[in-house]
């Protein structure tokens, strides 16, 4: 079985002349019929040019069609894989639980923790290569943003999409994102599996320590990344364009600090590493440092390779239509046109 493609598929779009040029063929026939019946009736005018033949311009006109349509296809490099290759990778599976809780909007990480996560995020699924990686976004609950998936563009356009307001329910769920994460990753993929948890590890709802040690005894191991400063910062919030602080029932404003202790024993149940970020830098890099030592699985992807260009079959097939249409004359054959094969 052969794979087929364009090699330049952008040429395709000069297709669209096609149904111009019949809708301009149709106009210009209406207007010469009509020009016509106002010089003579149709009667007159078949004795007047005998050896006019109406079929004929529509015959040569589509064949003109045929053979622009298979010039446009040659420019687009219709190509056949003609050999089928299989190639080896090695990859681990990485799932990374964000936190989107109110608290990660604090600005003692600039521009914000939350956003400053997301951008460490995106450079680092630009430094994956054969690894496949999954995005999951918690507060009160967890929530699959993007299934495990080796396609990097759709991971960062998921991404670009996080907020705070993609979550029903605030919180800190992180021992619910560990337990999410453990179900998503693939079953029969046989290589390392880790979690990364993005949080400030404040006000955490669950279990966290027991969901990272049991996902541990699974082989999967769970990092922490502590989105924060130890004294914290106010939570913004704004109301008709005017920045303000959240504050509590007592109308004092909320200062939330980051978790660390929290976060090191979560860490360390999931025998993975903790790191903290702060404004020079987030931390991941450690992180990424941890996961090229990881084992991969050894994976197998068939491709199609060696593609070959088939365009001067089209080439060839628009010189035969357009000399096809120069042996077809407009005009009737005054030797043929009176042999009726069918008539009585």
């Amino acid at each position: 079985m052969e794979m087929f493609r364009f090699g330049n598929s952008e040429y395709l779009y000069a297709l669209i002349i096609i149904p111009v040029l019949i809708i301009l063929f149709v106009i210009i026939r209406i207007k010469r019929q009509k020009a016509l019946a106002k010089f003579a009736k149709k009667e007159i005018l078949e004795e007047l040019m005998p050896n006019v033949s109406h079929s004929r311009p529509v015959i040569k006109f589509m064949i003109w069609l045929i053979a622009i349509s298979a010039v446009i296809l040659a420019l687009a490099r219709p190509q056949f894989g003609s050999k089928l290759k299989t190639e080896k990778r090695e990859g681990v599976e990485l799932i990374i639980a964000l936190d989107v809780s109110n608290s990660m909007m604090a600005e003692d990480i600039q521009p914000n923790r939350l956003e400053r996560a997301k951008r460490a995020i995106s450079r680092l699924v630009d430094n994956l290569k054969d690894d496949k990686i999954g995005l999951i976004v918690f507060a009160g609950d967890a929530y699959t943003q993007l299934p495990i998936t080796t396609d990097y563009s759709s991971a960062k356009l998921f991404l670009n999409s996080v907020s705070t307001n993609i979550v029903p329910r605030q919180g800190t769920a992180i021992g619910a994102a560990i337990n999410l994460a453990v179900n998503s990753f693939s079953p029969q993929f046989a290589g390392s599996k880790a979690i990364i948890i993005i949080t400030d590890g404040e006000n955490h709802e669950d279990d966290a320590i027991g969901a990272a040690s049991a996902a541990s005894e699974q082989g999967i191991i769970v990092h922490t990344v502590g989105m924060g400063l130890p004294q914290g910062a106010p939570i913004p919030e704004y109301n008709n364009g005017q920045k303000d602080y959240r504050k509590d029932n007592q109308g004092q404003v909320i200062v939330t600090k980051l978790d660390e202790a929290m976060l090191q024993r979560i860490a360390a149940a999931g025998k993975g590493i903790y790191v903290r970020a702060n404004n020079a830098q987030v931390g991941l890099n450690t992180l990424f440092d941890e996961i090229e030592k990881m084992e991969g699985a050894e994976v197998e992807s068939r491709i199609y390779s060696e593609y070959e260009d088939q365009f001067q079959w089209f080439i060839g097939f628009a010189l035969l239509m357009t000399l096809l249409n120069f042996l077809i004359l407009e005009r009737k054959n005054k030797y043929l046109k009176n042999i009726k094969l069918f008539g009585k």
